[in-house]
């Protein structure tokens, strides 16, 4: 197992009594995130939700803001921009863009988890502009291109 990144993680005073972000059980990839504010979201609607949090992410990693199962399955609310980056150079709060595509008003109630959140490590690349490519077998095959004869 490799080691554990540590990333500094602030508190507003909104969400001074919500527990920080963990993993729920030894397996999980993602650390879920709650709200630190009541949102009432209409059939339709979209609303950046407020965590109340603040992180140090360390160069070379990145945070991505992944939305939760249940509450897709269960009341069709999840994450527009998902995943959502989290750069290592940005400071500022994170928050959660949900969307509500059920038929009833979903009510967000602080402390309610909304997504999770995930640290993958990444690389730089650089970009070579050329005039040709080398070629593949799939070739320039779009959507639902393999395993198709």
């Amino acid at each position: 197992m490799d080691a554990t990144v540590e990333i500094k993680i602030k508190r507003d005073v909104s969400a001074r009594d919500i527990p920080l972000p963990s993993y729920a059980t030894d397996g999980a990839a993602g650390m879920d995130l709650r709200a630190s504010e009541n949102v009432e979201l209409l059939p339709g609607e979209r609303s950046s939700v407020r965590t109340g949090l603040y992180l140090e992410i360390p160069y070379g990693w990145e945070g991505q803001v992944r939305p939760r199962s249940g509450l897709a399955h269960k009341y069709g609310v999840t994450l527009l921009n998902s995943p959502g980056t989290i750069d290592s150079d940005y400071r500022g709060e994170i928050r959660v863009i949900l969307i509500n595509f059920g038929q009833e008003t979903f009510s967000v109630k602080k402390g309610d988890r909304i997504a999770q959140i995930i640290f993958s490590r990444h690389g730089r690349t650089e970009l070579i502009e050329k005039e040709e490519i080398s070629g593949t077998e799939r070739a320039d095959g779009g959507f639902g291109s393999t395993g198709i004869k």
